[in-house]
């Protein structure tokens, strides 16, 4: 196991969110109608589904004159000037030619280094790097090469301490420490192996997740990555960028799942595909609007809908539209996509509200799912949705495997190796090595997970052990991890995130060594820990989640502290966590996660346990 301190580059108040139910609500009524108020109520209809963009030259989309009133900053960046010029019209170029000085002396340049250059998949850490960037990658269904991984080491190592990268929750790479006029050189080299980070950030569509074992896997259901790799392709128009889905009211998650594991976590992402047969078809039934959020947590809902393989980009196209053109983009804490359909459950009910009732009729007030669904509908190419079918793939009695060690692949005479990269942090001499085992033991393929850990695919069974054998495995990047520390994900915290409240990975690391040391498991515990609210660290799906905010010390100092949050599951009974325990400073965490351990996961205290083995001895 790792020790906390060989990791290198580790250096607002928390609001809880209610778990919530599916906004799948359906009304009947008695409601008196006469033509005066069917026509207000059509009326009400016709203004709400209006288009709120409207398309210019270049594709760009652009919020109407009429819906500006209100808009958060965000949008206001985005109407000074479009963030996807930049790289259309090669504006990175003349942006990186200036000095810091000059573009900070300027309002354009200034949005231009802090918000629009996120759709570049650049993000300056003016808080904590000021100059420098994270950088973040597209990587489809976490699928990535030999030679990709040894570019992103030679552009992390040049940067010497300030350098270094991260494997994500969306099964993606992240590189820091990046420099302005590096940048359309490493863009180039991005370009020469096959990679992008075009609309990686910000309101655009991120990195489509799969399931980590696609095509090798003996149970898999459906190989995911033609279609990763279809989104992918399509959100960036083949990686030039693609300005119809760039002007989204805010970010928006899309995975296909392939396996009965849910290792995709479909509950938590705008857009899940969910594999299903219909009339002797394979396609796939839609959930859709999960997402995290400082104001509110939901899990995604069933649209209703399935759809034919062949027509996964056009249905991800039109719920990208239905969502562009009639989001909100005011409070942006309420701009996700289950915000837009839980606001046309409002709407559709509002005509009740209308008077001069005089004549009693029954109403069916469709809800907010059927509203959103009849959007999609117009927006697909066909004008049409077919309703979702009973015949789905993934097996719910299913228990989820764990990927991490040895395991065979479904080609003979091969299996993959899980390594469990601790917290997901990598030096570029790690990703040196990566790459050089793929080539060596593998095919030259690593796959990256949303745990952020990292699988060696198609390692010839004569040679997994001699790959068992080297140092990487050996000294950092175990197959065997313990039982706390292979659940562990850890956000990237305050040592480079200017909205992260408290440090989360060295802490991360720290607390769970500690705890190791004082109880005993008899199953792996899954704990995942967020610096701020938004939940990067998706602590709302852990066994045991910890999402960072200020507090004060039992002397009244104000410190670190974390919210603590019990019971997320992931798997086909999913659901998200609740708050257990609020604004426990990190100095005390260590006693409180033993007692969690013990009172809700069986954990033993090692204390204990040794005085038990003493008994035994003196009674024998």
């Amino acid at each position: 196991m790792a020790s906390s301190t060989s990791l290198q580059h580790f250096a607002p108040p928390a609001r809880t969110s209610p778990r919530r139910e599916p906004a799948r609500r359906r009304l009947t009524v008695m409601a008196a109608v006469t033509p005066a108020t069917e026509a207000a109520a059509a009326g009400v209809a016709e203004e709400r589904l209006e288009r709120r963009v409207e398309e210019r030259e270049g594709g760009y989309w652009v919020l109407k004159e009429k819906y500006r009133e209100g808009i958060n900053p965000q949008e206001k960046v985005k109407l000074a000037k479009e963030p996807m010029s930049l790289v259309l019209e090669d504006g990175i170029r003349e942006l990186a030619a200036k000095s810091m000085e000059e573009i900070d002396a300027s309002k354009v340049h200034k949005d231009d280094i802090d918000v629009r250059l996120k759709w570049l998949g650049l993000f300056h850490r003016r808080k904590h790097q000021y100059g420098r960037f994270m950088m973040r990658l597209k990587l489809p269904n976490g699928v990535t090469t030999s030679e990709q991984t040894r570019y992103l080491a030679s552009v992390v190592e040049g940067y010497g301490k300030d350098g270094c990268a991260d494997v994500t929750t969306r099964q993606n790479w992240q590189i820091r420490g990046v420099t302005l006029p590096d940048v359309p050189a490493i863009m180039q080299g991005l370009g020469r192996v096959g990679l992008t980070s075009l609309q990686s950030g910000m309101d655009n569509v991120r990195n489509p997740v799969g399931n980590p074992l696609a095509g090798i896997d003996p149970h898999e259901i459906v190989d995911t990555r033609p279609y990763t790799n279809l989104l992918s392709s399509f959100v960036t128009a083949n990686s030039r960028g693609n300005p119809a889905v760039t002007n989204l009211p805010r970010k928006w998650n899309v995975c296909v799942v392939g396996s009965h594991d849910l290792y995709e976590h479909p509950h938590i992402n705008d857009l899940a595909y969910m594999p299903a047969m219909k009339d002797g078809r394979f396609g796939f039934n839609l959930l859709v609007g999960g997402f995290f959020s400082p104001k509110r947590c939901a899990e995604a809902v069933p649209l209703d809908a399935w759809v034919p393989s062949d027509d996964v980009i056009p249905v991800c196209k039109a719920i990208l539209e239905a969502y562009r053109d009639l989001g909100t983009r005011g409070n942006r804490q309420k701009t996700r996509m289950m915000w837009l359909i839980d606001e046309l459950v409002s709407f559709s009910s509002s005509f009740l509200l209308l008077p001069d009732l005089y004549v009693h009729m029954v109403f069916h007030v469709v809800d907010g799912i059927e509203a959103f669904r009849s959007e999609v509908e117009r927006r697909m190419p066909q004008q049409m949705l077919e309703r979702a079918s009973e015949e789905e793939l993934v097996q719910t009695e299913w228990e989820r495997r764990d990927y991490l060690g040895i395991h065979p692949q479904k080609q003979p005479g091969l299996s993959f190796v899980g390594l469990h990269i601790p917290v997901g942090r990598v030096q570029a001499s790690d990703m040196f090595e990566l790459a050089r085992l793929a080539d060596e033991y593998g095919s030259g393929e690593l796959r990256l997970t949303v745990e952020q850990n990292v699988i060696i695919p198609n390692v010839d069974n004569a040679r997994v052990e001699a790959l068992l054998d080297e140092p990487l495995l050996k000294e950092r990047f175990s197959p065997e991890p313990s039982l706390l520390m292979k659940g562990l994900v850890a956000c990237t915290g305050n040592q480079f995130c200017g909205q992260a409240i408290i440090e989360t990975k060295a802490r991360a690391m720290k607390v769970t060594e500690e705890v190791e040391k004082r109880v005993s498991l008899v199953r792996a515990v899954r704990m995942h820990w967020t610096g701020c609210p938004n939940s990067c660290g998706q602590v709302q799906v852990a066994d045991i989640g910890f999402m960072g905010c200020m507090t004060r010390d039992a002397e009244g100092k104000v410190c670190e502290g974390a919210d603590i949050y019990l019971g997320g599951r992931i798997g086909s009974d999913s659901h998200l966590g609740d708050l257990h325990k609020k604004a426990v400073p990190c100095k005390d965490l260590v006693p409180v996660v033993v007692d969690i351990l013990v009172e809700h996961f069986g954990a033993v205290r090692r204390e204990r346990e040794e005085d038990e083995e003493e008994q035994q001895l003196g009674g024998n």
